[in-house]
């Protein structure tokens, strides 16, 4: 749905206002809908302003400009900080994975990266053994499988009987 121009705002609030007709017969002569001529007596009469409202619409962004800064002047200061260590330093209430993207979206990084040894596994009884695939062993009197004998056919006016005395 398109955003109704303000030149087009403005001549529906004025011929309301000039008592040219019902909401309904407004909304019908500038082919908008009633809801629309609603919207707008509303929005005026409650803001003053009819103008679009598209900018306040959607999820309002957890992570300002203040929290960017501030994870700027902490990775600044210790730049091997968790994702943790950052969100709790700004005090925010979101995931890691925002966090995340938020120093993304800034090309800052945490410096906390996990070496490669520390992906290996270690244990007291020494490295990991590679996955080995066991082949079974064949016998010494090997059996030849038993040929098929073919099934016999029945009759369809022949069926088995399935009473037993």
């Amino acid at each position: 749905m398109r955003t109704i121009s303000l030149d087009l705002r403005e001549r529906i609030l004025a011929s309301y206002d000039k008592g040219e007709g019902t909401r309904p017969q407004i909304a019908r002569r500038y082919r908008v809908s009633l809801g629309m001529v609603k919207k707008l007596l509303q929005q005026r009469r409650l803001t003053g302003d009819i103008a679009p409202l598209h900018g306040n619409s959607g999820r309002k962004p957890v992570i300002l400009p203040t929290h960017q800064n501030k994870m700027r002047a902490l990775l600044a200061r210790k730049p091997k900080s968790t994702l943790k260590d950052l969100r709790k330093a700004i005090g925010l209430d979101c995931s890691l994975p925002a966090i995340h993207y938020a120093l993304r979206k800034l090309n800052l990084t945490t410096g906390k990266k996990k070496p490669a040894s520390a992906t290996k596994r270690t244990s007291a009884k020494g490295p990991a053994k590679s996955p080995v695939k066991r082949v079974a062993k064949k016998s010494r009197t090997a059996r030849k499988p038993a040929a098929k004998k073919p099934a016999a056919r029945r009759s369809p006016s022949r069926k088995k009987s399935k009473s037993r005395r």
